[in-house]
This record gives C-alpha cells, structure tokens and sequence, in this order.
C-alpha cells in the first residue's frame, strides 16, 4: 500500500469513528484476558502511536474479548492456525533511517512498514491466556493516586475549571466531588497530566511548528488520546472529553491526513512518560523524579 493511501484509509476510518460518536479511544472493549491495552501475544510488548486506536478499533468492531495479538507467521511458529476466511488488521511501525546528504551531512527520515496481525480470538490451538486479576474499587483509585503522586505535578483543586497552565507549571482541577463520578474526575486529571508532561522541562512538546493554527486541536487530541491510554492501563472508565472539541478535530484530520499518526506519537510519548514515574518506583527504592 502506498503511503499516501495509508495516510488516507487510517485518517478515514478515524473520521468516521468520530462522526459516528464512537471514536476507537473511548471505552474501548473490555479485555478480560490479558489485559485491555494491545499487545503481541507472542513477545507481550505493549503496541504503540496510531496501533492502539488502530487495534482498539478492530477489538470493538468484532468483539474480540483479547487485547493480544499475533502475525501469521507468529501464530505458525507456536503451532497454532489462523482460522480460514479471517481477515487480519494492519499495524504500522516506524524505522529511522540515516541518509547522508554528502560526505559531512547526514539526516534522520521516517520510513514507515505494515504488518497484518490477527486477534488470538481468529486462531485456533492457542493456549488461552490467564484472566488478569480483577482490581477491586478501592484498589483501583488508590493505584490513581499513587501514579499522580509519583510525578510529582503541582494540582490545584478549587473553581469550576480543569486546566493546565503552562507559565505557572500547575494543573487546576475542581474537588472530585464536584465531578458526577470519581472516575471522571481521574480521567480529567489524566487529560491535564497529559498537558503537563510536554512543558519545556519535560518533553518540550511544542506542536506550532507542525501544526501551525491548528496546534491547540493538535495539543488537545494529544491528551485525548494520552488519558485513553492511561486510563486503560489505569482501568479508569471515566468518559473523556472529546465531544468538547470533535469539530475541531474533525477539520484538523480532514485537513492533514497525516496529523492522526503525529499525534498518536506524542500520545503515546506523553503517557510513557508519565509511566515511567511509577516504573522507576517499582523497580528500585529511590525516590520518583522531580
């Protein structure tokens, strides 16, 4: 597939998705085996950017009860079969070239491949994965807490408003029960933590060279789709923002096929990051980063 068409099949299928009001990222299937993020069945590495949309996308559309995934070849070589007549979803991953421009210069490109992958549910003479241990309420809101302590951001709570102010490097945010559920009070606050992670000290996330005009929609479906991420790994099923802003993104994907792919990336980044507080505290004693 050319990349063009790429560019062009994935934006349309998010458009879609989201004129329909059933964007890929908001309450994406439950997964009670394995986990609900997508992941290879095989090496279980966690799918990144646009495959997390992309493959929650395919699990709602088929009802797959599995985050997991496999290629063809994958599945061979555990000898199990791809049952006839399924038809597979595709994933897309980046390589980065060095291209020399002459004997002193060089530059990076981005080079991007396709693989097709299929739901463990397609396949048959799989051992089923083991059910992931259910969190209880009170489990679930205190593994909340401590992953926003751990990044050690600056939370304001009082006013009406949910927001992140960037000259102040804080985030504002109404008392939680001010908000209907508990959940959509850790979904917001995902949303905003999301903001705060590209500040200069942070990411340097600056999407105005990218996106021009549009990078407040850009910035905005960032931390979208960064919540949604952390949200599922969080197992947060608070509902997300975007009817507040699916106009806006509506024009921003349809005037740049590629916008989708960028913003998943530093989607992706953000709630990496934002992971790697509580990573560093569960695999030493030291203290999170500042």
């Amino acid at each position: 597939m050319h990349i063009q068409e790429l560019y062009a099949k994935v934006t349309a299928q998010i458009i879609a998705d989201l004129e329909s009001g059933t964007a890929p990222w908001v309450n994406p299937w439950k997964s009670k085996r394995g986990g609900i993020m997508p992941h290879n069945a095989v090496t279980k590495r966690p799918y990144s950017g646009i495959n997390i949309p992309l493959l929650w996308h395919a699990q709602q559309v088929h009802a797959y009860p599995s985050a997991a995934w496999l290629t063809y070849q994958q599945a061979q070589d555990a000898k199990a079969q791809v049952r006839k007549g399924e038809r597979s979803t595709t994933v897309i991953f980046t390589r980065k070239l060095i291209v020399k421009e002459d004997k002193e210069l060089e530059r990076q490109i981005a080079m991007l491949k396709t693989f097709s992958v299929f739901n463990v549910a397609q396949i048959d003479g799989l051992p089923e994965e083991p059910p992931r241990p259910e969190l209880t309420a009170e489990e679930r809101d205190d593994a909340v807490v401590r992953f926003v302590m751990r990044t050690k951001a600056h939370v304001v709570h009082g006013g009406d408003v949910a927001c992140y102010v960037p000259s102040k490097d804080f985030i504002v945010m109404p008392h939680s029960i001010d908000f209907e559920t508990w959940e959509g009070y850790a979904a917001t606050l995902c949303h905003e933590l999301v903001h705060w992670s590209g500040h200069e000290t942070r990411l340097k996330r600056d999407l105005r060279g990218r996106f021009g005009t549009q990078s407040y929609a850009a910035e905005e479906l960032v931390a979208e789709l960064g919540a949604a991420f952390l949200c599922a790994q969080l197992e947060v099923k608070g509902q997300l923002r975007h009817a507040d802003y699916i106009g806006n993104w509506l024009k921003l994907l349809t005037d740049d096929p590629r916008a989708i792919f960028t913003v998943a990336s530093k989607a992706s980044q953000a709630a990496d990051y934002l992971r790697s507080f509580s990573d560093c505290m569960h695999s030493t004693d030291s203290q999170p980063h500042e």
